[in-house]
């Protein structure tokens, strides 16, 4: 074969290869820059909120963190954990005179914490509904969020005396709270410690 067909055929392999390299080298730098770009997630994001459970006395959580309890209208405070709230936090007046309805939420300030009065119906002897506790509930998140509340400790509120089914308020504390930053931590007595103290604090 004559010299100069050979160079041509070897420098159209060579200019072959590269265009090829090239063409690669490009690809494989336009893949590393598309890595490196943030990737951005259309749905929001879930709330962090969690549901805690503890045994033990309810007024031990630490003292920075907000509490709440269900009361009736006219803030009767008579019976079970109530009592104990009355008896600590006082305020009987100045929650009286915010006028708070069913489906609403009173609150006192104490030190550090905010105290969650939730409002779930009109006088001590009558029942709470499942409806009217969800709107005191919702009414006590925007004032969470408001004030950068992140923190709860209640009882099983409305499952006590008041006889409503855990099952169903804690799906209705979840769906509340589900898409907040707000923990939720319940303290529980042993049973026979809880019979005792709630027979204790009826209608003192």
């Amino acid at each position: 074969m004559p010299i100069i067909p050979r160079c041509f055929d070897a420098c159209l392999r060579l200019y072959t290869f590269n265009k090829l390299t090239g063409q690669m080298l490009r690809s494989l730098s336009t893949m590393s820059t598309e890595l490196e770009k943030p990737v951005y997630k259309t749905e929001p994001a879930e709330g962090s909120w969690r549901l805690n459970y503890v045994t033990g006395n309810l007024f031990s959580c630490p003292e920075d963190e907000a509490l709440a309890h269900c009361i009736s209208e006219d803030c009767r405070m008579g019976a079970g954990i109530a009592v104990m709230f009355k008896q600590k936090f006082k305020g009987l007046e100045e929650l009286k005179n915010q006028r708070k309805l069913p489906g609403q939420c009173a609150v006192l300030k104490r030190d550090r914490r905010f105290v969650y009065y939730l409002i779930t119906k009109k006088k001590a002897s009558q029942k709470p509904t499942y409806d009217s506790l969800r709107r005191s509930l919702e009414d006590m998140k925007s004032h969470c969020e408001r004030n950068e509340v992140t923190r709860i400790s209640m009882p099983r509120i409305g499952c006590g005396l008041d006889r409503l089914a855990w099952d169903k308020v804690s799906v209705i504390l979840e769906q509340v709270f589900k898409h907040t930053n707000i923990s939720i931590t319940v303290y529980s007595l042993p049973e026979k410690t809880e019979t005792k103290v709630m027979k204790e604090n009826m209608r003192r």
